[in-house]
């Protein structure tokens, strides 16, 4: 699947020729003062995942005292020490945290501003959904597992948890920060849906209802995710997407094409391309849920305000919300892939940014994204 995205004609009012260009491309990497906190960029040292790691390790001391055993204790320590060390060393790169788990596969952050991020994009999935958390017509009486692929922080997976106590929830990511005390009910699990067979599925512990939201950008073969969630629902069950284009709209053209912002979205489509993944996956949800197999499908898309521009006093909270989530998700969206593929420097990333966020706040650009949430059910019968 390719995308297209049309060509940008750009110029960082900052440089006036292609030489001062290519010398901000060239000088070394170093925080540039932003519109951000002057904390933004301080590595994370300290957070919950350690204590995770500390209550591993006590627990094979307890249970290691046994000299008898202690070849298998070694086998027990060396173990736990591989998996403290595979999820727990996260890497550092232009004063962003980065997975450890499958290192350079995901380009986004995990430290505690994404963090905050991602649990700003959930407050504001419940205000397009008017409180709801998903859409999909679930059976509860037949609930018994579901499945959150992506689940981030987590909290989308614990308000699902806490309102189906009957049903037992998985939530995936490749990081542990998620909270420790969470409903009974729900499990969190360190893994890759694109690095082999689900192991959390199978034959007999399939899923009943699968919810996948906001892997733009993550997922490198989209059709080969919807065929792995197909084979682990139930018959009956269902699966459910929900995404935001990533390209920015307007119905009157009131965003130049020579703006930072077209510019940015020119760059990030090009960069995901070569990374080989598909960033502005939302307007084709349906067609590769349809083409995986699902029938019944539904798609709802709503029009979601980028900066507060509009009238409408709803429309105009929600709008605030997502202005202040797209003037936090600028930068990790792009960051990795704007140094890592296109090769730039981040003095040159931290200027088309600060121009980005010039465009975001600026009211005469009524730019709105609209965001697209897919259900479907697998079929009872055989497909």
């Amino acid at each position: 699947m390719t995308e297209n995205h049309p060509s940008s004609t750009w110029h960082n009012p900052a440089s006036n020729n292609e030489a001062a260009d290519a010398q901000m491309a060239e000088a070394p990497q170093q925080h540039e003062p932003n519109d951000f906190n002057d904390d933004e960029s301080r590595s994370v040292a300290q957070d919950s995942s350690v204590d995770l790691a500390d209550t591993l390790g006590d627990y094979y001391d307890r249970n290691n005292n046994d000299d008898a055993d202690s070849a298998l204790g070694d086998d027990r320590e060396s173990s736990t020490r591989s998996l403290t060390e595979s999820i727990f060393n996260y890497e550092y790169e232009n004063g962003r945290r980065y997975h450890a788990f499958r290192a350079g596969a995901y380009p986004l952050p995990n430290d505690e501003r994404e963090q905050s991020r991602m649990d700003m994009q959930h407050h504001i999935y419940l205000l397009i959904l008017g409180g709801e958390l998903y859409r999909a017509p679930l059976d509860r009486t037949r609930l018994r597992r579901a499945l959150d692929v992506g689940c981030g922080t987590g909290l989308w997976a614990i308000d699902f948890a806490d309102m189906h106590p009957d049903t037992h929830v998985i939530a995936t990511d490749l990081s542990s920060i998620q909270p420790t005390w969470v409903p009974p009910n729900l499990h969190f699990e360190i893994d890759d849906v694109e690095g082999g067979d689900w192991e959390f599925g199978g034959p007999d512990q399939q899923f009943d209802y699968i919810h996948i939201r906001s892997m733009a950008g993550s997922i490198g073969n989209w059709p080969l995710l919807l065929q792995r969630a197909y084979d682990n629902l139930a018959p009956g069950g269902w699966i459910e997407l929900a995404e935001f284009e990533t390209w920015a709209s307007t119905d009157d053209n009131s965003l130049p094409p020579d703006s930072a912002y077209h510019e940015y979205q020119v760059r990030l489509g090009e960069a995901a391309s070569i990374f080989g993944k598909l960033m502005n996956v939302a307007p084709h949800i349906r067609d590769l849920v349809r083409d995986a197999g699902f029938s019944d499908v539904h798609e709802d898309v709503w029009k979601v305000p980028l900066s507060p521009w509009p009238q409408d006093p709803r429309l105009k909270e929600l709008a605030m919300y997502m202005n202040l989530q797209m003037m936090e998700s600028i930068e990790p969206y792009s960051l990795a892939l704007f140094s890592r593929v296109l090769k730039w420097h981040n003095n040159r990333i931290q200027a088309l940014l600060a121009y980005v966020r010039q465009d975001l706040r600026n009211l005469n650009y009524h730019m709105y994204s609209n965001m697209h949430c897919v259900y479907a059910q697998k079929p009872y019968g055989p497909s």
